[in-house]
């Protein structure tokens, strides 16, 4: 069976035992509604063959012109790489640094880590290290932003179509299969599956019974007695992905404060200051957020206007408050329903990524307009502030720990746990 009978709700804590899935259904936590497991069917070969799909569209996108911008004959033609080079030889190497791992690096090695767990499966065979890849694939796939670059992407040939001619490469076709394909393997991936068969390095673990002192791993889920962690020192491992096992995420609420109060100082300027600057035939036009936003209301483009609108101004605001009021609820204990609290948190936790559109679109036009005298962009000091906002914000709702909304509970009501027939006769 690759769904654990006993699990412990990541989201609120709630200990809990359920039967497997229902063809094609899922399995929500009884107290927070989180969807703790998913049936998908045939998911190792289904997985395996989009990951090798996913692999030859990812060395396609990559190896030929991605766009080329015709201005008055002159024409530049750029790869995806392009603008992440223009922007170190600028300066901006932080900037350059967040969209190469965030359009290349993370979905490549996402695709070639978990081609290299998939096939060691496929072959029945159980590799020392496949554990640590996996964990390794789960970690980067939330940074992986192929779908938001093809909005930036959208929103550039928006900007620019007045200006000269854009003409699509091989490479623009390729990744944006590349970003259906890749979504289909998520969505086709059990990890469940996974986990359950690689070994235990206890083969025989204490069963958990209730009322015992049990640790949960965050990673592959593994529900054990504290007794039956493997002892690294002065921390405690799961015995079977290796992660380091904790109660609750180490110092969530200090971490998540200090990042939360880092990017309210990086918003303020990003908001401000120019993302960049256009030089025209000799005239200078520098951009905020909110100016692309009225460009484009201009031009009748209102919807991808309030994409935009909502993405790099809304969304980012509406994280910052958001962990603000999870970070106070917890401080000051508040009873305010922990269920629609929980909600809050997934929200910031989903949202986020898509800020990250108004880099991508900076990142692209300095890649495409580099003509000379006729026309250039730069990035602006903006650009930065705002890069800075979208990763601490993640990096914020990555560091809290929402279970600390529910602890509260926990000393009023007994976990939601059946006795198993063994408990029953024990």
């Amino acid at each position: 069976m690759s769904h654990p009978s006993l699990t412990e709700c990541p989201e609120c804590g709630l200990l809990q035992r359920h039967k497997p899935p229902p063809p094609g259904g899922l399995i929500e936590c009884a107290r927070c509604g989180a969807v703790l497991h998913r049936d998908r069917p045939d998911s190792l070969n289904r997985t395996l063959a989009l990951t090798l799909a996913g692999l030859l569209l990812f060395v396609i996108a990559n190896s030929f012109p991605f766009i080329a911008f015709n201005l008055r004959g002159n024409e530049t033609h750029t790869t995806l790489l392009t603008g992440v080079l223009n922007l170190y030889d600028a300066g901006q190497w932080g900037i350059a640094a967040v969209v190469l791992f965030t359009s290349v690096l993370a979905p490549g090695l996402q695709l070639t880590l978990l081609l290299a767990v998939l096939v060691p499966l496929a072959l029945e065979r159980m590799p020392p290290w496949l554990p640590r890849l996996f964990r390794l694939v789960r970690t980067l796939a939330p940074w992986g932003m192929m779908d938001v670059f093809m909005l930036g992407i959208l929103v550039s040939v928006v900007k620019l179509a007045e200006m000269a001619s854009i003409v699509p490469g091989a490479s623009l076709f390729a990744f944006a299969a590349l970003i259906l394909v890749l979504a289909a393997a998520q969505a086709a991936l059990d990890p469940d599956l996974v986990w359950s068969r690689v070994p235990l390095s206890n083969p025989n673990p204490a069963t958990v019974r209730p009322g015992d002192d049990h640790l949960a791993c965050d990673v592959c889920e593994l529900v054990m007695p504290r007794t039956s962690a493997v002892r690294d020192g002065d921390r405690l491992r799961c015995p079977r992905c290796t992660d380091v096992l904790h109660r609750r995420k180490p110092e969530s609420l200090q971490r998540t404060w200090a990042l939360v109060l880092a990017a309210i100082l990086c918003y303020i300027p990003s908001n401000l200051l120019p993302i960049m600057t256009l030089t025209s035939f000799g005239r200078e036009q520098s951009d905020t957020i909110l100016s692309g936003v009225i460009f484009l209301l201009a031009h009748g483009l209102w919807p991808l206007a309030l994409i935009v609108f909502v993405a790099s101004l809304v969304v980012p605001l509406l994280k910052l408050l958001l962990l603000t009021l999870l970070l106070l609820s917890v401080r000051f204990r508040w009873n305010w329903n922990p269920r629609e609290r929980t909600r809050l948190y997934r929200l910031t936790e989903t949202a986020g990524r898509w800020s990250m559109v108004d880099v991508y679109v900076v990142t692209i036009l300095v890649a495409l307009v580099q003509v000379g005298n006729l026309a250039n962009v730069q990035a602006e000091a903006g650009a930065v502030f705002f890069c800075a906002v979208v990763v601490l914000t993640m990096l914020a709702a990555m560091s809290f720990d929402p279970r600390l909304i529910w602890d509260r509970l926990e000393s009023e009501e007994h976990v939601r746990m059946p006795p198993t027939e063994a408990d029953k006769h024990a």
